[in-house]
């Protein structure tokens, strides 16, 4: 069992939560979470990467000079892939490198990511942020209060808080995101995880209702 210090806005201590990480996943596969981290960055490839052929490079399909007599080898073309300007012998195509995992896998491979930052103790608590509007520089001094300014933090809240995502998507290396939304590479990539309470409890929630569809 975890005990987690839970701090308000101006980083002092109101308080504990605690959470068994077994709760959230019982084990944790490193196989499971590199093929997730694999997949969802192999997702963000764009495959645009392309060279030209024989057939698209410009110059001339006339043979360069006779076959016989020349004390040369023989030689075609100036578009030839052996010669320089010519076109790729295996030319590279635009392709599209996305796959998918089984949805239970990457929504398991997600809690074990969850349950990885808590027993590593790389998760912050915050009771709320209770922002009435988008302010950045607000939320820099919470960061700071919070020992986390100028480290990477992902940022999670219970559901889509728009002016928490407006007070953090300018500043440098904060991801925010809602429970819902979090996959194994979101997890992972920052240094720290940042959650609120509400957050937490939506976790656990999550966590108990993949154990209910389990035993049933």
């Amino acid at each position: 069992m975890a005990k987690l210090t839970v701090y308000n806005r101006s980083g002092e201590d109101v308080g504990s939560y605690q959470i068994d990480p077994a709760d959230v996943a019982p084990r944790i596969n490193k196989q499971l979470l590199h093929d997730a981290v694999v997949m969802y960055q192999a997702n963000q490839r764009l495959g645009s990467a392309k060279t030209k052929t024989r057939s698209e490079v410009a110059g001339s399909t006339k043979k360069v000079y006779r076959q016989k007599g020349t004390g040369n080898a023989r030689a075609g073309s100036r578009r030839s892939g052996v010669r320089r300007g010519g076109g790729h012998i295996h030319a590279i195509r635009p392709r599209d490198y996305s796959y998918r995992l089984p949805r239970k896998a990457l929504q398991l491979a997600t809690r074990m990511a969850i349950a990885s930052r808590i027993r590593d103790d790389e998760i912050v608590v915050i009771d709320d942020f209770a922002l009435d509007k988008p302010h950045t520089q607000e939320m820099s001094f919470i960061l700071k209060a919070l020992g986390l300014s100028g480290t990477s933090t992902l940022v999670a809240t219970e559901k889509h808080d728009n002016h928490v995502y407006l007070s953090g998507r300018n500043i440098s290396q904060i991801t925010i995101s809602p429970v819902g939304d979090l996959n194994a590479l979101l997890v992972l990539a920052p240094q720290k995880m940042l959650v609120t309470k509400a957050a937490l409890d939506a976790i656990q929630q999550k966590a108990e209702e993949a154990k209910s569809q389990k035993s049933e």
